[in-house]
């Protein structure tokens, strides 16, 4: 049997339509495909494989929604020559709630940044987990050993982490079709939700956006939602990394092409020039939808006409707005404002012989569409908002001509494919105009020019193209994927150290050396890493820099030949050399510093007080609340306001807040030690807040990695705390020649 790319058994395609919707006639059941731009890549990557594989090749299975009226058709109406259909089927008033709920009335708008118009339902968060959940269960079914599993879209966002769940082994890819917006916007969703989303689409292998700057978006929710690390294009998780790239979807370029040219498109359009009588011809044509600038654009559209009288009677401005959720309230304002803005420019402007807007509410046949596409000379595309927008690319693909001028928002993600375009800002009426009047007098060698290279590239990156890299990116992820997670450059940091005469090592212990424990007092180093850190210290300076205190210490590097420094530069030891205290502060300061941290134990029984010789700590690690993280916010506030003799630093840490005296920290330290040698290798690693200070200090040709997520002073980092031990191991492996 034929395989996906070489690499997988069969495709199973889950997405919250189906290819077709299936209508029951006279006739028996009948299948008409629909429309969007999901459907239409995947149907034309689907007749290409059928066109380029053999007759055994396999189907693309494919899971959606389907009403619950067709419950009793058989299974057999569910497939075609391309697809195996498998219909999910939901309660009707959990679907109203998933769908025109928390899809359409929640993320759609918040996603399209229009938040004043998301509706935040718990309810209706509760329906989308109920749908996510049997789509889950509709893919367990049918899921076999080596297929690919391809999620798509802001529907399913849960689904990802289910499966995984289910299969751990599944291979799972999943493609984000909307705008990813900033963290900003994101941090208006509920915490458990924020949480849950982004936590579920990481449930996948492989997740594509249509730009980098969706991937930017995505990565930076990642940090901040979940503290998660990040190497370049991979999420490190602790048993897995994930690969999130862009992958622009695109069209069949060869099918707009052509279809430009056959005798029903050539006919159509003569019969639209002739019944417009006009010497230009703008177009555009939209999905009813708040995002899509319809009411902006027109606004553009009456400017340039009332600064431009020369081009009255000559222009004609064809607007098509394909219906779409008109029973809803916001949508129903938007198709008023439309039909108010096209009456009122009409009736400035028009007159006997001349209507400025053909406006029509009506889907388009595809002779139809392709007619306007290849008879306008203008497309004037301009969404609000965009995840990427294959109206202005299937117009490019049909001019066969290399005529015409497109007009697009740099709010559309394909502004940034097509800087040939005349890229504009929707809301900015002014440039509309100007870049309608600068399109209808762009000479032809000119629009020859720009719709080459639009042409040129579309050729070059056309819906195989996108589908084709998206799944190659399986493959890629399997190789490239190393065993250390890490940005550092491995090899040179490896060779700087078997070169160096003069080695100084930096290395923080919690987080680093030993994985964070819910009780720090059982923290310890594991059995491997001892041999690696006596190897170390043979021949560098090996020296432990910890908030942790002096007995700790001597108790768990007890036999090891390393140097010592407890409490954040509080206290130093070389090795079999008594204590030096650095730190003369007076400790008056400790009592009031505890009363108030006091309060905040009692608010939180799990937590706990550590008092140390030069420092006191409120760890709330155990601590299972919600507010937890602002009420260690809320108490950082309150100990910096505490007037004490002594200038002290409160430090915010992870899941602990502590407070010691300002004079000495790991980067007074860090500094002293290495001002003593002539050093000519540098290295420090640490996880925390305090590590930071560490990092600053040292000269900028240091070798400083954070390890973890979050932002950091550090030029390079590590994922997780394993990748520690790695590193040292593979410093250890050239010690022993050294």
């Amino acid at each position: 049997m034929s395989t996906i790319d070489g690499t997988f058994k069969r495709l199973i395609i889950v997405a919250y339509r189906l290819p077709f919707s299936i209508k029951k006639t006279k006739e028996g059941v009948s299948l008409f495909q629909n429309s969007g731009g999901l459907v239409s890549a995947v149907m034309s990557m689907a007749e290409r494989m059928g066109q380029s594989s053999t007759d055994d090749a396999p189907k693309i299975h494919w899971i959606g929604h389907c009403d619950n009226s067709l419950k009793t058709v058989h299974e057999s109406a569910f497939e075609n020559e391309h697809f195996i259909a498998h219909p999910v089927f939901v309660d009707d008033d959990i679907h109203q709630a998933f769908y025109e709920g928390f899809c359409n009335d929640m993320i759609w708008p918040l996603f399209h940044y229009f938040p004043t118009f998301a509706s935040f339902q718990e309810k209706d968060f509760d329906a989308y987990q109920q749908v996510n959940n049997r789509f889950l269960e509709e893919l367990t079914s049918i899921i076999e050993p080596g297929d690919l599993v391809w999620i798509h879209d802001f529907q399913l966002m849960l689904l990802p982490e289910m499966l995984r769940k289910a299969i751990p082994s599944a291979s799972i890819g999943y493609f984000f079709h909307i705008p990813f917006p900033t963290y900003e916007i994101i941090k208006l969703l509920p915490r458990t939700w924020r949480q849950a989303l982004i936590g579920g689409i990481l449930g996948a292998d492989v997740i594509g956006f249509h730009t980098a700057d969706y991937v930017q978006h995505f990565m930076q929710n990642v940090s901040e939602v979940l503290a998660l690390p990040i190497i370049e294009r991979y999420v490190v998780l602790e048993d897995r990394s994930v690969f999130v790239g862009d992958f622009p979807i695109s069209i069949d370029f060869t099918k707009f092409d052509e279809g430009s040219q056959v005798d029903a498109v050539v006919t159509t359009r003569q019969t639209n020039k002739e019944l417009l009588r006009s010497e230009k011809i703008i177009f555009s044509v939209d999905r009813l939808d708040y995002a899509k600038g319809i009411t902006y654009r027109l606004q553009g559209f009456e400017r340039f006409l009332t600064q431009n009288p020369e081009w009255h009677d000559r222009v004609t401005f064809v607007m098509t707005v394909v219906p779409s959720r008109d029973k809803i309230g916001h949508y129903q304002e938007i198709k008023r404002e439309i039909e108010e803005a096209v009456g009122r420019i009409n009736g400035l402007f028009g007159s006997i012989g001349w209507r400025p807007i053909v406006y029509s509410y009506v889907s388009l046949t595809f002779t139809e569409l392709m007619a306007l596409y290849t008879g306008c000379d203008v497309a004037l595309i301009t969404p609000i908002r965009d995840g990427m927008n294959l109206v202005c690319k299937e117009f490019i693909a049909s001019r066969h001509d290399n005529q015409g001028v497109l007009i697009l928002s740099e709010l559309a993600g394909a502004a940034q494919e097509l800087p040939d375009a005349l890229i504009i800002n929707p809301t900015d009426t002014q440039e509309v105009a100007d870049a309608i009047k600068d399109a209808l007098r762009m000479p032809l060698p000119e629009q020859q020019q720009r719709m080459k290279t639009m042409r040129q590239h579309l050729q070059n990156h056309n819906v195989f193209r996108w589908s084709h890299s998206f799944l190659s990116a399986f493959t890629q992820d399997d190789a490239e994927q190393p065993d250390l997670a890490t940005n550092l450059p491995v090899q040179a940091f490896v060779d700087s150290y078997q070169k160096a005469q003069q080695r100084l090592l930096l290395i923080d212990f919690d987080g680093t050396l030993s994985p964070i424990v819910d009780d720090p007092s059982k923290a310890q180093l594991s059995s491997s890493i001892r041999p690696i850190l006596n190897h170390l210290a043979e021949n560098s300076d090996l020296v432990i820099i910890s908030g942790r205190n002096r007995a700790f210490l001597e108790r768990t590097f007890q036999g090891l030949p390393v140097t010592l420094v407890a409490e954040h530069g509080a206290f130093i030891r070389d090795t079999d050399e008594n204590w030096q205290k650095l730190d003369l502060s007076e400790d008056d300061w400790i009592e009031p510093i505890r009363s108030v941290m006091d309060e905040y134990t009692d608010l939180y029984p799990e937590s706990f007080i550590e008092q140390k010789e030069t420092a006191i700590a409120w760890h709330y690690r155990l601590a299972k609340s919600d507010d937890i993280e602002s009420k260690a916010v809320e108490l950082s506030e309150r100990l910096r306001s505490i007037p004490t003799s002594t200038k002290l630093t409160v430090i915010q840490g992870n899941k602990v807040v502590e407070v010691k005296a300002a004079q000495y920290s790991k980067g007074t330290i860090a500094e002293k030690l290495y001002a003593q040698t002539a050093y000519d290798f540098i290295v420090s690693i640490g996880d925390d807040t305090t590590d930071e200070d560490m990092f600053r200090q040292l000269p900028n040709w240091a070798y400083t990695l954070k390890v973890g997520a979050g932002q950091s002073f550090a030029r390079y980092r590590l994922a997780r705390q394993r990748d520690v031990e790695r590193l040292l191991e593979l410093l250890d492996e050239v010690a022993v020649n050294i």
